[in-house]
């Protein structure tokens, strides 16, 4: 199938964006020029810049394609569950799954992360991790209300320790470059975080 020539700006955009990202699962997210993302649309660079005015324009474009989408698969499987950790469970292997379906995602989150200043990617990425706590948060204190959670269960430290897992897991997928691993690991992890959940741990404070 020919690709078109000419494609409404939003679709080129997107088309863009979904170059980046494969570009981004097979090399380091600062080694991707414009001339490569153009390159893998067919198109010339100045074609390029007709629908993003700067380089960072894109990587803003990037992440709001991988927070939309990320959001929207997480929202739809916990929204479908009455259990809050039925909830939790499905969000996390519907996480997984889009990793392991767009190996470029996490490449370019660190990345954005990791640059000094404020860019616009940057803040786009601090706020997908705000977010994604803040639901998080949201379920585990329903949980608790619900009486389905401990009552002294701590939320933040939970949902700090649930996003730690699934960075865990990409991290060693990326050492291993083996993204079937990351999937045959995540039922056995969440296992673990799930018999946590539903313990009343009581911290305790030593004395001097």
């Amino acid at each position: 199938m020919r690709r078109a020539k000419y494609l409404p700006t939003e679709d080129r955009r997107n088309e863009a964006v979904e170059a980046v990202i494969d570009l981004a699962s097979v090399r380091s997210p600062e080694d991707i020029t414009t001339t490569a993302i153009a390159g893998r649309m067919k198109l010339s660079q100045g074609a390029l810049f007709r629908h993003f005015p700067t380089k960072d324009a894109i990587w803003r474009d990037v992440m709001k394609w991988v927070s939309d989408r990320l959001f929207e698969r997480i929202d739809k499987v916990a929204g479908a569950e009455d259990d809050p950790v039925a909830a939790l469970e499905a969000m996390f292997m519907a996480h997984v799954a889009f990793v392991a379906e767009h190996p470029g995602v996490p490449r370019i989150l660190m990345g954005q992360l990791q640059r000094a200043g404020a860019t616009p990617a940057k803040q786009a990425a601090q706020a997908l991790t705000s977010n994604y706590a803040t639901r998080l948060r949201r379920i585990l204190a329903a949980g608790k209300g619900s009486g389905a959670l401990p009552a002294g269960l701590d939320e933040a430290a939970a949902a700090t320790l649930f996003l730690g897992m699934v960075q865990g897991l990409v991290v060693q997928a990326l050492i291993s470059g083996d993204q079937a691993q990351m999937l045959d690991n995540a039922p056995r992890v969440f296992a673990i975080y799930r018999a946590g959940l539903l313990q009343d741990v009581k911290l305790t404070e030593e004395r001097g």
